[in-house]
């Protein structure tokens, strides 16, 4: 026998009253959800501190190691690269260089050499020999004896052409050559800093060094891949006379010839690292074990050659031990700190998992309320039953905070 169709104002009392649960278990899910967002960001900062913690004190202990294993000057170190640059017989950079050293004073007077900063190996450091040949054997011999200077007018007094745009031997660096006995054999490569597309984000200004402010690669999780170390072009250590070369517009030299040199070149620990943060990896990538990634997506495998031209090693330490300690406690707090957020962040996703249970639950019981027999005899309106809640939207119009609540 079939039960009688309950009155109307039951039914939507009812449906009233099972909706408000569903709309109470809805504010709870976004409750659940901007917590662990909230936390997420929190645990990524604390990473991106205790990375750049790493890199200073790697630094310091890469030019500790350095002092301690080489009694050479920084002045030697560059003395050096210089020698190489000079071993590379007929090229433009090797005869400027000989110029400059055996014609010092005479040279510097030259309007042409006048107008030539230098060469990018001898414009900037790093902090051990192992990144010196990396970054050197990734950018190649063109690039590292390439001249830098800072206008189009220093460019164009390198080189003259006649009407048929036929070098003129006669003057220009072929000239200066032919003068000393020397000549230059093939092309080379000249960078202009005021042609260069500077970076067209932030520098760090409080930064010495003025690094560029990069956004690191961040895993699905919102946390750094493994073995990410740093980006190359805020590896280059810059002399205070370089930190000072600026262009008509006020970019420096990081912002200008190295980021066009290395953009946004990862630097990671192994290969390994590289292969599995391929998909976080726009602009190649190289590693301390000599795996290199090129922007096209090429690998660069086989036995690693001699670098001939490779930039210099810096030799000083900048930090204080002192400053050492302090840097080592506060990876040690940030490390606990960043264990206790992960036990938060664990126990609200535990309570997301347990609210959306019940929303389903709830959600399921409005819908067989609503199919029973006693009620489909009686045509009244359905409510309709909301979706469950999602990150960032709210079916009942309710707003959410962006802030943890505790």
């Amino acid at each position: 026998m079939a039960l009688p169709p309950l009155p109307s104002q039951i039914v939507e009392f009812n449906c009233k009253v099972m909706e408000e649960k569903l709309k109470s278990l809805d504010l709870k899910v976004n409750h659940h959800d901007d917590n662990i967002r909230f936390l997420k960001s929190e645990i990524n900062a604390i990473e991106d501190a205790c990375i750049d913690l790493a890199i200073k004190l790697g630094n310091y202990h890469s030019s500790a190691a350095a002092v301690a294993n080489n009694d050479t000057s920084a002045q030697e170190a560059e003395q050096r690269t210089i020698q190489s640059i000079l071993d590379q017989e007929k090229t433009a950079a090797a005869i400027i260089c000989q110029m400059k050293v055996r014609y010092h004073e005479s040279a510097s007077k030259m309007p042409l050499m006048k107008n030539i900063l230098g060469f990018v190996a001898t414009l900037g450091k790093v902090n051990d020999d192992n990144l010196s040949r990396l970054f050197a054997e990734y950018l190649g011999r063109d690039n590292m004896i390439a001249l830098v200077c800072k206008t189009s007018d220093s460019v164009n007094s390198l080189e003259k052409y006649d009407k048929d745009g036929i070098i003129d031997k006669s003057s220009g660096i072929h000239g200066l050559c032919r003068s000393v006995g020397k000549f230059l054999d093939g092309r080379f490569t000249v960078f202009c800093l005021e042609n260069l597309r500077p970076f067209s984000g932030d520098v760090n200004i409080h930064d010495p060094q003025r690094r560029l402010i990069l956004h690191r690669p961040r895993l699905p999780g919102g946390e750094c891949p493994p073995g990410f170390l740093g980006f190359a072009v805020n590896m280059i250590h810059l002399d205070r006379a370089h930190l000072s070369c600026l262009t008509a517009s006020g970019h420096g030299l990081r912002e200008t010839l190295f980021y066009s040199l290395f953009s946004h070149l990862q630097v990671y620990k192994t290969r390994a690292d590289i292969q599995r943060a391929l998909p976080l990896i726009n602009d190649g990538a190289v590693s301390l074990d000599g795996g290199i990634l090129k922007p096209n997506g090429s690998f660069c495998l086989g036995d690693s050659k001699n670098v001939e031209v490779k930039f210099p090693v810096s030799i000083e330490v900048s930090s204080s031990p002192e400053n050492i300690v302090e840097m080592e406690e506060q990876i040690k707090l940030k490390n606990w700190q960043k264990e206790r957020l992960l036990e938060d962040m664990k126990r609200e996703e535990d309570l997301l998992k347990q609210v959306k249970e019940l929303y389903s639950k709830q959600k399921q019981e409005l819908t067989d309320y609503l199919t029973r027999p006693e009620l489909t005899q009686t045509p009244h309106d359905s409510p309709t039953i909301p979706s469950p809640a999602t990150p960032g939207s709210n079916p009942f119009g309710a707003k959410s905070s962006q802030k943890r609540r505790h």
